[in-house]
């Protein structure tokens, strides 16, 4: 349908009367269910799907609203403990506490507002903290990282479940309409505080600044964790759900002989581009319509060096400095609600596969080797940039052209940016992002233009690693009661699909509790 339809009721009512064949005076009401924006093929249509009642049928059962489900008062000491407090670790207390299991969250990071002041100190004046940053703390790196919902895993678990209580604690009720639904780094803080104090009522604890720093075993089984200050805390089961940069987790697990393996990823740049050119691209002559707000994309480049797709698109959003570690530069994005920004960046990154790793000399049995070339290319960008996290960037067609940036370059990232040789810093990424960069100045006319900006570097897409699971279990075959999880142990990709696994694992513990009180009876 064209967007106009949702100007106005009336309007809808019409375009819905038209597909039924009936009057329109015959619809007594119409409820959009499901939303979505079709650019494809050069014309832009509003995909709908509507409930309507006819005049004299009855009333719509009347949906409540989304609440929280009560949960049990949990009692004695907690015998799981989690290790993040992201959406893997919060859903997997949840789901827990359901079951009436009682959990421990660590989390090496701050709660949302000792977490708010150490990014404004980051962004002012390039002072990171590594344990309270964009990627550590309270909710994960999503939570001050645009708050984006949508996911392919509706088959891997209950995904209404989730936004369902996200709304209930505070969320937009329009992430149950909206196809990619998103909630905001201005609005998803407040829905991840809630969250906390709903767990704690029931019991779940949470201990921020405490860091799992490694494992209490008797012989190959868990008894317990240590954290970084020494501290020895008892436990059955550790649910690893890190997220994707805690790389110092991997070094110690794989220590204590839980197996880790080499995953695929990917790392790149962030291309910056004025939202309304990017409105203009896909939209045409409807850019700025009300209906259609801030346009996105969604690319895929085959190049015979390898996919590059985008990453983590953010309209009308900015860039932010994502690091988690002294003298390693990364950059992310995020959207405040409205996404009302000037600019839209997304990333553009290249797979890192095996081959990439050998050719820059790593050897790809190696689990640790993507974490290695990682590093490598982070602290490349930091030294382009001169240091204190301001970034490399380069303008697109300079880029494409083999030379230098030269003059002033406007881009939404409050650290700043200094004109760098890229393909330098990106090495054996360069040429498949290079490639991609043609073909899409090609498939987008403006896309690849003199306000294109490239800002370096994109590289927390995912780990690199996989903490390995038995799939039917999901704890660690090497060291029983270890249960990794969520985007860190490389079992998800993104809130919400880090959240079912959070649930999936918490599942999967009941379960084994279950079998244990069995045995014991």
């Amino acid at each position: 349908m064209h967007p106009d339809v949702l100007l106005e009721s009336s309007r809808l009512v019409r375009a819905v009367a038209r597909r039924v064949d009936i009057q329109p005076a015959e619809i007594a009401e119409v409820d959009v269910e499901r939303r979505s924006i079709d650019a494809r093929r050069g014309r832009v249509r509003v995909a709908l799907r509507v409930a309507w009642r006819r005049r004299g049928e009855g009333e719509f059962g009347s949906e409540p609203a989304a609440a929280v489900p009560d949960l049990p008062a949990l009692r004695g000491e907690p015998t799981v403990a989690i290790a993040g407090a992201g959406p893997a670790g919060m859903l997997c207390a949840w789901a827990l506490a359901r079951a009436g299991i009682r959990s421990t969250v660590f989390e090496r990071g701050k709660p949302i507002r000792g977490r708010r002041r150490d990014l404004a100190r980051l962004s002012r004046s390039g002072e990171l903290d590594p344990d309270s940053n964009y990627c550590f703390g309270e909710g994960g790196a999503g939570t001050f990282s645009d708050g984006k919902l949508y996911t392919r895993a509706s088959k891997r678990g209950p995904v209404r479940d989730v936004l369902e209580l996200l709304v209930g604690l505070g969320a937009p009720s329009d992430i149950l309409v909206d196809r990619r639904p998103h909630i905001g780094t201005n609005r998803l803080p407040r829905v991840v505080t809630a969250l906390r104090a709903y767990l704690e009522t029931a019991g779940v604890r949470f201990r921020f600044e405490s860091r799992v720093d490694g494992l209490v075993q008797q012989g190959t089984r868990l008894s317990g964790v240590r954290l970084a200050n020494g501290e020895v805390v008892p436990a059955r089961a550790l649910v690893v759900a890190t997220g994707h940069s805690a790389s110092d987790v991997w070094s110690w697990l794989r220590l204590a002989g839980v197996e880790i393996a080499a995953k695929p990823f990917a790392m790149g740049v962030r291309v910056e581009h004025p939202q309304s050119l990017i409105d203009t691209i896909q939209f045409g002559e409807l850019a700025g319509h009300p209906v259609l707000g801030a346009a996105s994309y969604r690319l895929v480049c085959p190049t015979p060096r390898g996919s590059v797709y985008s990453f983590c698109m953010c309209p009308g959003g900015y860039i932010v400095p994502a690091a988690t570690h002294a003298g390693r530069q990364v950059v992310n994005g995020m959207s405040p609600s409205q996404r009302r920004g000037r600019y839209a960046n997304s990333g553009l990154v290249a797979e890192v596969s095996l081959d990439v790793l050998r050719s820059a000399g790593l050897p790809a049995e190696d689990p640790e080797s993507g974490i290695r070339y990682q590093e490598a290319l982070e602290r490349r960008a930091y030294l382009a940039g001169g240091g204190r996290f301001v970034a490399p960037a380069q303008r697109i067609t300079d880029y494409l052209a083999g030379r230098p940036t030269t003059g002033a370059l406007c881009t939404s990232y409050h650290r700043g940016v200094v004109p760098a040789d890229l393909p330098e810093v990106l090495g054996e990424l360069h040429p498949p992002i290079m490639a991609a960069l043609r073909d899409l100045g090609q498939t987008m006319p403006g896309f690849v233009g003199p306000e294109a900006v490239a800002v370096g570097v994109e590289s927390r897409t995912s780990a690199p690693v996989r903490v390995v699971r038995d799939p039917e279990t999901l704890a660690s075959p090497s060291v029983a009661g270890v249960y990794p999880c969520g985007e860190g142990a490389g079992y998800a990709g993104g809130i919400v699909s880090a959240a079912l696994d959070g649930i999936r694992v918490a599942t999967a513990i009941a379960r084994g509790e279950a079998t244990h009180a069995s045995r014991g009876r």
